[in-house]
């Protein structure tokens, strides 16, 4: 085999390799977030577990073995965590959760890195779960120049307190981390509303434009719907 033949044939290697990278790569960033999230919520469920076997042990061994498998410990620890965000938003929707929020939020505030990501985590949710699912909102604006658009979220709509246009208050994530972006007000005419879901305008910004439809409205403006 010439050096010629086994160059071409390394890059082919090589070619092959990264092809198959970027395709499980997305799958393998799937598995890691979904891992990461069910080993959290078996690691704070954990304790909640392990003390409950020991205190029936006495009368239930055979229960108490049960809950001390690994595996069966890993999914009733976090089937316990679940049960207790339920109840979590259950009492966020009654005055004393509120009052409770209220004072972990002002607790919060007394830690400037912590206040700062826990502020922006939660604006984004408030953004996020904002607008009924299936409600048209995701756009692109002229930003930061009208040569240029960028992807945003209608957050709501306002007017112009002088002429009565209508305007839009489009939330612009930035990339790869959709927890910090951009307030702009614009007119509404001047907003294109892109066929997107949520889901698809998040995967768009997290993976830095690489997850995206074929097309996209870029030149031509959609008319908004009264």
């Amino acid at each position: 085999m010439t050096d010629k033949s086994t160059g071409d044939l390394l890059k082919r290697i090589g070619r092959y390799i990264v092809i198959g990278l970027v395709t499980i790569a997305p799958l393998g960033i799937t598995w890691l977030i979904l891992d990461f999230l069910f080993g959290q919520l078996s690691r704070i469920g954990r304790p909640w577990v392990t003390g409950l076997a020991f205190a029936i042990r006495p009368r239930y061994p055979g229960v108490a073995d049960w809950l001390l498998n690994e595996t069966l410990q890993s999914v009733a620890a976090a089937v316990i965590v679940l049960v207790l965000l339920f109840l979590l938003g259950w009492g966020t929707t009654r005055v004393i959760g509120q009052r409770l929020i209220a004072l972990f939020e002002a607790l919060v505030a007394r830690i400037p890195l912590v206040d700062s990501i826990y502020r922006s985590t939660k604006r984004f949710l408030a953004i996020a779960a904002a607008t009924p699912e299936g409600e048209r909102r995701v756009v692109l604006i002229n930003f930061p120049s009208r040569e240029m658009k960028a992807l945003g979220l209608i957050t709501r709509t306002m007017r112009d307190a002088a002429t009565g246009e209508e305007l839009a208050v489009v939330y612009v994530p930035t990339s790869p981390n959709p927890t910090s972006g951009y307030i702009e007000i614009v007119p509404l005419r001047e907003v294109t509303f892109v066929d997107w879901t949520f889901d698809q305008a998040m995967a768009f910004v997290v993976t830095g434009g690489s997850s995206a439809p074929p097309t996209i409205p870029y030149s031509t403006a959609e008319k908004p719907e009264p």
